[in-house]
């Protein structure tokens, strides 16, 4: 008995020392530098590694005008960055179809691009990939809502759905889109006098009744929040009245907030009541090859501080591997502009 209540005691000696090592590890500062007298060869700030910040990445416009192995440039450098998570603003297939089984093998395909990144990827519908019923109906399957909200270290995201239209109107925009895509095809002028071509829906997008009093419920709930970023695929602020962004805008009065979406497939800034509306380019989708502002291929970075967030735009060509090239074959690929690697102007 004596014997065995020996063993039981080393076992409970071992087990504190254990919790102690563990404590005072904790405690320990994560600096750690010798004793030095007099001057350091480092500055006086403080480590810019406060437990609230993270980072976080946007990727943009796949489609249209989809150029091959652009994406997976992308994919590729934000698995060597590794943001906490990657959110899109849309337009991530094709679509224009009704062909559901096509349509699902889009979305594989899309799926499978992201295989290099290691975090949360978070969808955002853009009108892509809700041009109609049967395309809102194949996203709802495979992602859930079109439009949620989370929060993430105090900050609130709202994603909303551009394409927010009654079902009737719907399909009467999928049917006025594939004309004006149909005659562009054969000729372009004539597109250009169709209604879709000044349809104000194609160019700004919606948000329905229903949408509006779910994010209004959801800034109402959480007035704490230090931050809120919207993320959207058409700029539907430019909207005026019924549709537009007002009531929500109306909701994030007073509150500290970042707008993000896409669209046009050319990058612009704008500050809106004080507050940044960021308007991406594109990540593989068509755009200009002539060099002018706003026309290039990129993903935002975002940092989210104690101040808000710090936000920069890399361009896929200016991330570079350990060996000092593009990652995923990029080098060979159009992702600046001119001859060889990219159309004349």
């Amino acid at each position: 008995m004596r014997r065995g209540f020996g063993w039981s005691a080393a076992a409970v000696a071992v087990a504190v020392m254990a919790f102690v090592g563990a404590a005072d590890a904790a405690k320990a500062p994560n600096f750690q530098p010798p004793k030095i007298e007099g001057a350091k060869p480092w500055s006086g700030k403080p480590f810019d590694d406060s437990p609230g910040n993270f980072s976080f990445a946007v990727v943009t416009d796949l489609y249209s005008g989809y150029r091959k192995g652009v994406f997976e440039v992308a994919a590729a450098e934000l698995g060597l960055l590794h943001p906490a998570f990657i959110t899109t603003i849309g337009d991530q297939i094709e679509g224009g179809t009704e062909d559901k089984a096509l349509l699902n093998r889009e979305w594989d395909e899309f799926d499978a691009r992201l295989a290099a990144t290691h975090a949360p990827y978070f969808h955002v519908g853009g009108n892509h990939d809700l041009t109609n019923l049967a395309q809102r109906q194949v996203f709802e399957a495979r992602y859930g809502r079109r439009y949620y909200h989370f929060s993430y270290k105090g900050v609130l995201f709202l994603v909303l759905d551009t394409e927010d239209y009654p079902a009737a109107r719907m399909q009467e925009i999928y049917r006025l889109r594939d004309d004006y895509l149909q005659t562009s095809k054969t000729d372009p002028k004539k597109a250009e006098t169709l209604p879709y071509a000044d349809l104000m829906e194609a160019k700004v997008g919606e948000i329905g009744p229903e949408q509006d009093a779910y994010f209004e419920k959801v800034l109402k709930a959480t007035p704490k929040a230090r931050w809120t970023v919207l993320l959207m695929h058409k700029p539907v602020w430019n909207r005026p009245g019924e549709g537009g962004l007002g009531r929500i805008e109306a909701a994030l009065k007073g509150r500290p907030y970042t707008l993000i979406n896409g669209h046009l497939h050319r990058y612009s800034y704008t500050v809106r009541s004080g507050r940044d509306y960021i308007m991406l380019g594109t990540t593989g989708g068509g755009r200009a090859m002539d060099g002018s502002p706003g026309a290039m291929d990129h993903f935002l970075w975002v940092t989210m501080t104690k101040d808000g967030p710090s936000i920069a735009n890399l361009r896929l060509d200016g991330v570079l591997d350990k060996t000092g090239r593009v990652p995923a074959g990029g080098e060979a690929l159009c992702l600046d502009h001119g001859p060889p690697k990219c159309p004349a102007k």
